[in-house]
């Protein structure tokens, strides 16, 4: 069995849960590639498995001739599916959609999609996001779901030992944009600092991805609080050594801050999980399979800063709790994200759509 993954560009989410899933669907005798119509940072990331980046038709029909795929699963680009007959492609066909941002943009889009959905499509994926299922159901009444979490190998992407840090570290990892919500992160950082003197801010991010407008609303804003001398950014760094720095936050007596409006399936939160990293988190929907407030990790409300740093304080300063959340968040990552329940679940639904 062979499937092909379509999408836009190697970078967040997607890139890792490709990665991810093509080497879990071999437990299932899957062998899986994977399409992007443009480079990104995700690309440095090693691979075992072919990966192409193009989106010339020409390229892309030598690609479906030469490989002899049995399903192609395309994440968002539902426009692409009269594409891939055009082509010549007659297999199987599934959208599947890891999240849009706000939930208007997912009904917006899920509705735009309804001619090409029911003209091409076999079925419809999602990550068990609550908003998009609910979507799915509206939309697609006679459309096959599918909705299952995605998996994460948390053996390879761990906790490693690195000492204690110097001084506690809350983090947040994302895109310069609304969505990501980087705002309320400062502002949370910057009134945590009135009870944590010594507080430091990491900042990860795709710094090719992010829109000028919003990048210079971001400088500014770093400047007008005064957390230039706190605030560490990183970019684009390799996703292997993501574990050696939510390792350092988790021990630093920090913890990673998601401050995300909406989410589809977040996997930042889950590799931090699994390096024993707490999380603090809006409930931005797609959080809903990973967090339970209190056991593996917090919610706070989103736009309530003052309830983050309660929230967040609790996290630093009850060594009890703390632990607990840490320890259940770790099992939770092995026992829901699990590579083979993936590879089970996945081989299910093609069975469920004739192959």
């Amino acid at each position: 069995m062979k499937v092909l993954f379509v999408y836009y560009v190697p970078s967040g989410g997607v890139e890792t849960l490709n990665r991810q899933r093509c080497r879990a669907l071999r437990l299932a005798g899957i062998e899986s590639h994977c399409l992007y119509y443009s480079w990104g940072s995700g690309m440095q990331n090693p691979a075992d498995f072919p990966i192409y980046v193009t989106r010339n038709d020409i390229e892309i029909k030598h690609i479906l001739d030469s490989c002899g795929f049995n399903c192609i699963v395309v994440t968002t680009d539902h426009a692409s599916f009269p594409r891939f007959r055009m082509l010549g492609y007659q297999g199987k066909m599934l959208l599947e959609i890891q999240g849009y941002g706000p939930r208007s943009v997912a009904q917006a889009q899920l509705t735009q999609a309804i001619p090409y959905v029911n003209a091409y499509a076999d079925g419809l994926l999602n990550p068990n996001t609550p908003h998009i299922s609910a979507l799915f159901r509206d939309l697609y009444p006679n459309k096959p779901q599918f909705n299952f979490n995605n998996c994460f190998d948390g053996t390879e992407f761990t906790y490693r030992p690195s000492g204690i840090h110097a001084s506690p570290i809350i983090a947040w990892l994302g895109r310069i944009e609304d969505n990501k919500n980087w705002r309320e992160f400062l502002h949370i950082g910057h009134q945590l600092m009135a009870h944590v003197p010594d507080l430091q801010l990491w900042m990860f991010e795709d710094n090719q991805l992010s829109i000028p407008s919003e990048r210079e609303q971001f400088h500014a804003l770093i400047a007008e609080l005064g957390l230039s001398d706190r605030l560490t950014i990183r970019a684009n760094v390799p996703n292997a050594q993501m574990p050696y720095y939510y390792s350092i936050i988790g021990d630093s007596g920090g913890f990673l801050c998601s401050t995300s409006k909406v989410e589809g399936a977040p996997y930042a939160v889950l590799e931090a999980m699994s390096c024993r990293c707490p999380v603090l988190t809006t409930d931005s929907d797609g959080v809903s399979t990973s967090v339970y407030h209190n056991e593996t990790g917090k919610f706070y409300v989103l736009g309530n800063i003052q309830h983050a740093v309660q929230e967040g304080l609790e996290l630093m300063r009850s060594p009890g709790l703390r632990e607990h959340i840490r320890t259940r968040a770790k099992n939770h990552v092995h026992e829901s994200f699990n590579p083979h329940l993936y590879a089970m679940n996945f081989a299910s639904m093609l069975q469920a759509i004739g192959l």
